[in-house]
């Protein structure tokens, strides 16, 4: 058997479609400017293809978000989202301090603040964003206690 064999299946990427025009060149650099500064996340750039396509890779190869475009865009609900999940509170009070300081300087940002839930053995710490996508991302972290 293969050594990664044994691994348990994982989530990899996220696709989502869009308008052509949000694929455009202008628009797919706001994306990757945002997406780079909040998240760290770049660009497959041997995948992009003008109005057609964007993937940008979410810190491995394994591990990306697929934009493409369709005639009939995504549509979705506000609070419609995809998680993420950091390491502690401070790496999410980081995220979220970036996010922040981008929607000072771009208002097409959306966010929904930072919150915190007590459930006694754990305390999950988390915001949401969204930026020219159809879907937020809800950034998390779980704090155990004891």
């Amino acid at each position: 058997m293969p050594a990664d064999a044994a691994r348990h299946p994982r989530f990899n990427h996220v696709a989502m479609s869009m308008p052509a025009t949000l694929l455009d060149q202008e628009h797919r650099a706001d994306i990757l400017a945002f997406y780079a500064d909040v998240f760290g996340w770049e660009e497959m750039p041997t995948m992009t293809v003008d109005r057609e396509r964007l993937v940008l890779k979410a810190h491995s190869y394994e591990e990306f978000v697929f934009l493409m475009a369709d005639n009939e865009p995504m549509s979705c609900a506000h609070l419609d989202h995809f998680g993420m999940s950091v390491a502690d509170p401070e790496h999410l009070d980081a995220m979220y301090a970036r996010a922040l300081a981008y929607r000072e300087r771009d208002d097409r940002v959306e966010i929904i603040d930072r919150t915190m839930e007590d459930h006694g053995a754990v305390e999950l710490h988390s915001f949401y964003v969204r930026y020219l996508l159809p879907m937020m991302i809800e950034v998390q972290c779980f704090k155990w206690q004891g």
